[in-house]
């Protein structure tokens, strides 16, 4: 079951019908149910390693909160991480590293064997693992209380709006949240579904129709000219901005249906004037996550020059490694560990809270969001290649395209169109949560604009189903 799809639609009106008449612990009941039909609609399969990573963490914190002997709780804290860990260097790690040692004993003339699982990877492992274990992490560090009610934890771990690609939430902000009393709030659902319609034409309409644009030219791009593979990589900036902005945009607002809220997860991310802030306003939940559980561990930037400079490194590179098990997407992660140092080194502003005056950027202003936005882009060939030696072609085609004939115009203007609609759009109402938060708004004006995303939804979104980006890690 996802998003787009209109099972869900039924799915969650029927959900919201039953949920709203009950009790709170009635309440939560009904979320766990929901959330295990939600995900075992997949593959009911999945739902055995759901429950078992929340078994064991469950388990772990319980252990944690009867015991104070340091050797113990360490114990504890290590069987959590071995079992979260393991589950994900199992179904997403093993063939990769297992294929890399057997390239690379080949190299030096050996000719190993090893055996390769080919699992089929679970939908939103990555996603679910990460939220256990910072659960497991806090409660160890003291810095949250274990949680007695199986029902509360389980709730916490699987709840459908965020579970399969998140907001990566914690504990401390989503258990109290299902421990205390939940009131119907019209202004709030409201809200909600109007930043689910934002995040269903984001989707719909800008990701799924740049899609087929940029599969094509990265599917064969020694037969696509430097000029379509440029136009593909800036279509993929966008599609994946709006693929996976919009499945926040929509679990923010679903969940809000229900009376929890969710943490914001991108901040407007293409109005970055620098890498360190481009990195405050894209996957914030993922970005805090590294901070929080391997950044400050490693030292942070208490340390000497260097040792800081190697935990970045450290930190973006398992970035990339989260997002796939290809080397492509751990020179992504590098490349941008390398722009922060470089940003950081000539004193780039890094700030995202800085408030911005006036309708248009200044000169300056401009001239580092353009170069940003550009350095992101050429990140994102690695990302988006299907190998490293297809994304050095995609550059090697894309840096020759000037020198090889007259520029060219994309094969397919619409998607773009409607990227730059959505670019407009977002710029005039970057200060707010989302596009459409617009309370203050003349009723006549906000129902005329709900009416035209809706008709840009059932005239421009693509008629084939485009799987979210993020469902694949």
């Amino acid at each position: 079951m996802t998003f787009t799809t209109p099972v869900f639609l039924v799915f969650l009106v029927v959900v919201f019908l039953l949920y709203w008449p009950l009790p709170r612990r009635g309440q939560n009941a009904l979320l766990l149910g929901a959330s295990l039909v939600f995900y075992g609609w997949w593959d009911w399969r999945y739902l055995f390693l759901l429950l078992f990573t929340a078994g064991v963490d469950y388990g772990v914190a319980l252990g944690l909160a009867r015991s104070d002997a340091p050797g113990r709780r360490r114990a504890l804290l290590l069987a959590s991480l071995t079992a979260n860990l393991g589950v994900l260097a199992t179904f997403k790690y093993f063939d990769f590293f297992a294929g890399s040692l057997r390239s690379l004993l080949l190299a030096f003339g050996f000719e190993p064997s090893f055996v390769v699982l080919h699992l089929i990877l679970p939908v939103g492992v990555s996603f679910y693992t990460f939220q256990a274990l910072s659960y497991t992490i806090d409660v160890y560090r003291g810095r949250l209380a274990a949680v007695r009610d199986p029902l509360q934890y389980l709730c916490f771990i699987s709840f459908f709006p965020q579970l399969v690609a998140g907001p990566i939430e914690r504990a401390e902000r989503m258990l109290p949240q299902y421990a205390r009393e939940r009131r119907f709030d019209p202004e709030a659902a409201h809200d909600g579904l109007r930043q689910m319609l934002w995040g269903f034409f984001k989707k719909m309409v800008v990701a799924d129709t740049l899609a087929p644009f940029v599969t094509a030219a990265y599917t064969s791009p020694s037969t696509t000219s430097g000029w379509q593979l440029a136009w593909a990589t800036y279509g993929f900036a966008f599609q994946i901005y709006c693929d996976f902005s919009g499945y926040t945009d929509i679990a923010i607002g679903c969940a809000r249906l229900f009376d929890f809220r969710l943490m914001r997860n991108f901040d407007y991310p293409y109005f970055s004037r620098s890498i360190p802030e481009f990195w405050q306003r894209w996957h914030i939940s993922l970005s805090t996550w590294f901070r929080d559980y391997l950044y400050m561990p490693l030292g942070g930037n208490r340390v000497s020059r260097g040792r800081w400079a190697f935990n970045i490194l450290v930190v973006f590179g398992l970035s990339g490694l989260w997002h796939g098990a290809n080397w492509t997407f751990v020179i992504w992660g590098l490349l941008h560990g390398g722009y922060y140092l470089a940003f950081v080194a000539v004193g780039a502003r890094s700030s995202a809270s800085e408030e911005r005056q006036g309708w248009l950027p200044g000169l300056r202003e401009l001239a580092a969001m353009v170069l940003t936005f550009h350095l992101t882009c050429l990140a994102w060939v690695f990302f988006r290649a299907a190998s490293v030696p297809d994304a050095l072609l995609v550059l090697s085609r894309i840096l020759a395209a000037p020198f090889s004939g007259a520029p060219e115009a994309p094969s397919e203007a619409a998607p773009f169109l409607w990227a730059g609609l959505l670019l407009l759009v977002e710029w005039f109402r970057r200060r707010e949560p989302h596009a459409l938060h617009w309370p203050a708004y003349a009723g006549a004006w906000r129902w005329a604009a709900y009416y035209a995303i809706v008709w840009a939804i059932l005239l421009g979104a693509s008629l084939s189903y485009t799987p979210f980006i993020y469902f694949q890690f």
